[in-house]
C-alpha cells in the first residue's frame, strides 16, 4: 500500500493538472493509483465539465472520485480563498473497490430492508469495512443515505463529507471517475486488505456537568433531572466568568449521546448540535435533534480556543490508542467554518495532526458538512474536522 498527496494553488486549471499529477506519479514511483480522490476550488467551475476525463487520463486511475470544494487540503497545506485542486492517490494491493454514484430517487424507502441497500451499492455486508461519501447538499438527503447504510452495514466505517462551492442545486460538481455529475452522492466502498479508522473532533469544549432527560418531545426539551433547561442555563451563566458568558450567548451547543445504554461519556461520545432557542415562561429549549427521554445531555461551547483543544485531545485519545503501525495516509474532511475563519490563520488542524500523529500524506476539502461516526451510529457533523485514517490490515496484525 502507497499513498500521494498533492495540492496546487495555480490560478490555471491545466497548469494545476499538471503539477499535481506530476507530483502523484512521481510519489508513486511511476505507477498507476488504483484510487484517486478529487477536490476542486470554485475557482475552476468553467473546468468542472473536464476535469474528471482529463485526471482520470493524466493519473492513469482506476477508480476516481471527488467534488467540488470551497476550499482544498493537500500537500500539508490548507488551501483557501483561492484556487486549489487537490488529491489523494494511492495504490492499494489486496484491495477492491467498489465506486458508485446515487440520485435520490434511487435509495431504497425508509422500510425498505437491508438486501435493498447492498444491492444498490452491490456489495455484502460482510465485504465492507469502509464506505467514504461525497453527497450534494442540495440534491441528495444525507440523512437517508446515512440512516440507510448504518443499516445495511453495521459494521462498516462511513466517512466524507459534503460537496461545496456552490450555493444552489446544479451549483455543486462531483467527479465519478471520467464522468461529471451535478447531483447525487458519489462514494467508494472499501474490501479487504485496509482498515479506515476515524477521528471526529466537533470543535466545542463542554461546560457544567452531564446530567439526564427526565421529558422530552421530540426535539424539545423540558426537564434536565428536576429542572427546566432554562435553570440550568442561567445557573451556568452566573457561574461562568466574563469570557464564557459570552460564549454561552453566542456559541452555546448542546451535546447529546445517542446511546442510552452507554457507560462512557468522555466528551468524544457527545453528538454536538445547535441550540435553537427557548422559551423564557415554561423554561423549555429546542435542539438540532431529535431527543428521549433517559438520555445523557451536556452544555458545550464553541470558539477557535475549544476547537484547538477538541482536537488535540481527540489526536492524544488517537494516539493512546494506536496499535500497531501509524496510518498510511489520512483525508481530512473539515467545515468551511474552521481553517482561516476560525483560527485567524491557515493549516492549523493539518499541522496538528502531523505534529501529534504523523508526517503522512494528507489530503481533503473543507465541506458543507462533514460525515463520522459518533458510538455506533454515523452521523451529518457541522463545524467539525472529521479524519479517515488508512492502514493496511496486514501488518495491523503483524
Amino acid at each position: 500500500m502507497h499513498w500521494s498527496s498533492a495540492v496546487s494553488d495555480s490560478p490555471s486549471f491545466t497548469e494545476a493538472v499538471t503539477q499535481v499529477t506530476n507530483q502523484i506519479l512521481g510519489n508513486l514511483n511511476g505507477q498507476s493509483p488504483d484510487l484517486a480522490v478529487v477536490f476542486i476550488s470554485a475557482h475552476h467551475i468553467p473546468s468542472y465539465l473536464a476535469a474528471p476525463d482529463l485526471l482520470t487520463k493524466s493519473l492513469r486511475a482506476k477508480v476516481l472520485i471527488g467534488c467540488s470544494a470551497a476550499g482544498v487540503i493537500g500537500g500539508g497545506q490548507e488551501v483557501e480563498r483561492r484556487p486549489g485542486i487537490a488529491i489523494s492517490a494511492a495504490t492499494l494491493p489486496h484491495v477492491e473497490l467498489t465506486p458508485f454514484h446515487l440520485n435520490q430517487d434511487e435509495l431504497p424507502n425508509q422500510d425498505a430492508g437491508p438486501e435493498e441497500w447492498q444491492t444498490l451499492l452491490g456489495i455484502q455486508a460482510e465485504n465492507c469495512p469502509a464506505i467514504m461519501l461525497l453527497p450534494d447538499p442540495f440534491t441528495i438527503r444525507s440523512d437517508h443515505l446515512l440512516s440507510g447504510l448504518d443499516f445495511a452495514y453495521p459494521e462498516a466505517v462511513k466517512i466524507g463529507g459534503l460537496a461545496s462551492g456552490g450555493g444552489q442545486p446544479g451549483a455543486n460538481a462531483l467527479f465519478f471517475n471520467n464522468k461529471p455529475a451535478r447531483s447525487g452522492a458519489v462514494g467508494v466502498a472499501f474490501t479487504g486488505d485496509l482498515a479506515v479508522e476515524t477521528i471526529v473532533a466537533q470543535g466545542c469544549r463542554p461546560i457544567g456537568e452531564p446530567v439526564v432527560v427526565t421529558e422530552s418531545d421530540l426535539n424539545v426539551i423540558s426537564k434536565l433531572g428536576d429542572q427546566t433547561p432554562l435553570e440550568i442555563l442561567r445557573d451556568l451563566f452566573e457561574a461562568a466568568e466574563t469570557r464564557e458568558k459570552r460564549l454561552i450567548r453566542r456559541s452555546l451547543q448542546i451535546g447529546i449521546i445517542m446511546d442510552r445504554l452507554a457507560q462512557d461519556q468522555s466528551q468524544g461520545e457527545f453528538l454536538i448540535r445547535n441550540v435553537l432557542g427557548a422559551d423564557e415562561e415554561d423554561g423549555t429549549l429546542a435542539v438540532g435533534e431529535l431527543v428521549q427521554e433517559g438520555q445523557v445531555v451536556q452544555f458545550f461551547v464553541r470558539d477557535a480556543q475549544a476547537a484547538d483543544e477538541d482536537l488535540r485531545m481527540m489526536l492524544e485519545e488517537y494516539i493512546g490508542n494506536l496499535e500497531g503501525d501509524i496510518p498510511a495516509s489520512a483525508l481530512l474532511f473539515s467545515c468551511l467554518g474552521r481553517g482561516q475563519y476560525l483560527y485567524g490563520s491557515p493549516d492549523h488542524d493539518t499541522k496538528m495532526f502531523t505534529d501529534m500523529v504523523a508526517d503522512i500524506p494528507i489530503a481533503g476539502f473543507f465541506s458543507n458538512g462533514e460525515i463520522g461516526p459518533i458510538g455506533d451510529q454515523t452521523f451529518l457533523h457541522g463545524y467539525s474536522a472529521s479524519f479517515a485514517l488508512f492502514k493496511q490490515i496486514s501488518k495491523v496484525e503483524n
